[in-house]
């Protein structure tokens, strides 16, 4: 099997779900960091690596969704709830770019109470505030399809009233495990596999860019995993490939409903290399600072390319997630391991392309 799927790779081929799970089980750490090196090396320098410097901005904490992985949400009429004014979010944006933050992200949850006009009117404000070479990704894919079904409006209105308004990224956020059988399990409420898909369709449809994500670290199952990156790899085929990276991360267990250990790091480099093989239409693969912290950048060598520099995410730090503002060190982490990062601008959006 291995000789099979080396030659596979070598040739510049794909492999299948049974092949990925082989490797899973049976690949040494050795073999994996080769073959996911091999693919890496299609698209990129094998001694580059690419960062930025990036906030995640969280605008409120009230949520409806119910994910019992989640520490950061609020009920409505919770003492401890909130909701940030235009005023405080340019504020935390400005403490982001003080700290050569290039890249912000917005992330919110499920507020029953506000509809597209509310996000328009914010970011048309923030937009006007900041300069262009700034990159918002507005909203997740998630928080898009919920204000959608709350202002009565199809997946394709709201990315074109979006558009229209000036919004250029929603990013793949809250995706976590795209298998049926884990959102039943854990969020019920939220939204099913084809449903997450038919927004993103409508985000790339409508003119913006969006991304790829995954969290691993509950309790999904190796075909729960498998079945995630088979429906992404082929989404990505029928898109044109114009989802613009992909980037995998951690669950952090601390102070949520569901509990649980974290994750290693050893699993997560693992994990991260059968990515990188397996979603072979996918140009950027990124390792994760925020949840791994400074092992993150060893995924450099388990097959991804680039990575941010975390400055602030309330959802991952209210479940154990720690941010070191030490950006030297960490990018002097990288050359150790012997990769030159090298700082990039924020992704365009990708025009669509042949799969």
């Amino acid at each position: 099997m291995l000789d099979r799927i080396t030659q596979i790779i070598d040739q510049g081929g794909r492999i299948d779900a049974v092949q990925a799970g082989w490797l899973w089980e049976q690949a040494d750490d050795t073999t994996l960091q080769a073959l996911a090196s091999t693919v890496r090396a299609r698209f990129h320098p094998p001694d580059r690596a690419t960062w930025l410097v990036m906030g995640i901005v969280n605008y409120t904490n009230v949520c409806v969704a119910r994910c019992d992985y989640c520490a950061f949400y609020r009920f409505p009429g919770a003492p401890d709830t909130y909701l940030l004014s235009e005023d405080q979010v340019a504020a935390r944006i400005a403490g982001i770019l003080s700290l050569g933050g290039t890249m912000v992200s917005f992330n919110g949850g499920f507020h029953p109470d506000l509809r597209i006009e509310d996000y328009t009117r914010l970011f048309q404000g923030l937009r006007a505030r900041f300069p262009d070479d700034l990159t918002l990704y507005e909203m997740t894919v998630a928080e898009f399809m919920f204000v959608c079904k709350r202002t009565g409006i199809s997946y394709a209105e709201g990315a074109r009233r979006f558009y229209e308004s000036g919004t250029r990224w929603i990013s793949g956020g809250g995706a976590e495990v795209l298998a049926d059988s884990f959102r039943l399990r854990h969020s019920p409420g939220k939204y099913k596999v084809e449903d997450f898909y038919d927004a993103q369709r409508a985000v790339l449809d409508a003119g913006m860019g969006s991304t790829a994500t995954m969290v691993i670290g509950f309790d999904e199952s190796l075909e729960e995993r498998l079945q995630h990156l088979e429906r992404l790899r082929r989404f990505q085929d029928e898109e044109g490939r114009r989802l613009a990276s992909f980037l995998c991360w951690t669950y952090k267990p601390w102070n949520t409903e569901l509990g649980g250990a974290e994750l290693g790091t050893p699993e997560y480099l693992r994990w991260l290399a059968i990515c990188r093989i397996f979603l072979d239409n996918f140009r950027h693969i990124r390792t994760s600072v925020l949840t791994r912290n400074q092992d993150a950048l060893l995924g450099l060598r388990y097959g991804a390319d680039d990575f941010d520099l975390p400055t602030e995410d309330e959802v991952t730090q209210k479940a154990g997630a720690t941010i070191s503002l030490e950006f030297q060190r960490i990018l002097d982490s990288a050359r150790v391991l012997g990769f030159d990062p090298v700082h990039r601008a924020p992704l365009a959006v990708p025009t669509p392309t042949e799969a």
